[in-house]
């Protein structure tokens, strides 16, 4: 009885310090890119001393450029991290605003348009749940591939915008609408107001996932969704709400964008995915789901938005910029792998 209890006992005796390993390799994960990001500041500023580290340049140049892609990056990593993927949120950051707005200035009469500006916002994050929920219903309720469901969302929503703009840009947007041209003009304590939204999800984002127990059945869910199953949490309620404020936050990004361009682009929105898909990986933030943190998706996006910064101001061709991204996505995920510890799987 005691070789046997023994026994037991030595087999599960690694179990037990594994995670604690891992933990500790995660955290170090967070802040891998804090590195290379000093780096990149310091580079740049070899470049260009009087611009590059100066506040104009850092925050209208460098981090009011990526408020945007800040959002769509965060909504992206709540997918992957409970373990599904949303391909579709580059067209929902064309499509939604570009719905509300047709309404509000476009060309029509249809459902007792044109609308009052104030409708704007929210009719812009309403087109966007009902996409999220959409997805959601054929993800969850269908049992049809997440990969897939999105990618055909991605194409048919591109063509739908195409059809509502008719092709060309809807201008103007400051003097026609100055309800929204504020999310573009806006600032507070001297930073632009697109930051401090950034700032706030990214916060709430932070403690939802790290300190509740919302967090903990996201994680759960990406990691195992039987183990989670089996734990009491409704793992398609989960995954339903998630994509739902995914699109929510993807279609406030459209506006963002729509409002710091005074336009809505027949185009918006087009290619951003790989971009997206770039910063969470380099981020940490795991595709199979229930693994990385929004610290390290945000320092993915300050990261790709340094490289084009600093590439720019060293007069790097735009397609050599492309490359280095993709050889930095490379670099991440090596480094995800040996950090997880399945190096030698």
């Amino acid at each position: 009885m005691s070789d046997t209890t023994e026994t037991e006992a030595a087999v599960q005796a690694p179990d037990v310090r594994r995670p604690s390993t891992r933990l500790k390799l995660a955290k170090l994960r967070d802040l891998a890119l804090i590195p290379p990001i000093i780096a990149l500041l310091i580079y740049g500023y070899t470049l260009k001393p009087d611009l590059f580290l100066t506040k104009t340049y850092l925050v209208d140049t460098v981090l009011k450029y990526q408020t945007e892609l800040a959002l769509v990056v965060l909504a992206e990593a709540l997918v992957l991290i409970v373990g599904k993927f949303d391909l579709s949120l580059e067209s929902v950051v064309g499509i939604a605003p570009a719905v509300a707005i047709f309404m509000t200035v476009g060309n029509t009469t249809a459902f007792g348009a044109p609308w009052p500006p104030w409708t704007v916002l929210p009719v812009c994050l309403v087109f966007g749940a009902l996409i999220g929920a959409f997805n959601g219903l054929l993800i969850v309720k269908f049992r049809l591939s997440a990969f897939i469901v999105t990618l055909a969302m991605l194409i048919a929503l591109r063509g739908l915008q195409l059809a509502i703009v008719g092709g060309a840009t809807i201008s103007n947007l400051a003097n026609r609408l100055p309800t929204i041209d504020y999310l573009g003009s806006l600032r507070f304590l001297t930073l632009p107001l697109s930051i401090w939204i950034v700032i706030i999800c990214f916060a709430v984002g932070i403690v939802v996932l790290g300190y509740t127990r919302v967090g903990r059945s996201l994680y759960a869910v990406g990691g195992n969704p039987a183990a989670a199953r089996a734990a009491g949490i409704r793992v398609e309620r989960v995954v339903w709400i998630t994509l739902i404020v995914a699109g929510v936050l993807a279609s406030f990004a459209g506006l963002m964008l729509s409002a710091r361009l005074g336009s809505v682009a027949a185009n918006q929105g087009n290619g951003m995915i790989f971009t997206v898909f770039a910063a969470a990986v380099i981020g940490g933030i795991s595709l199979d789901g229930g693994k990385g943190s929004l610290f390290g998706a945000l320092t993915g996006v300050l990261l790709l938005g340094l490289i084009q910064n600093v590439l720019t101001l060293a007069q790097v061709k735009a397609d050599q910029i492309q490359a280095v991204n993709g050889l930095v996505i490379l670099v991440a995920l090596v480094l995800a792998r040996l950090t997880s510890g399945k190096a030698q799987d």
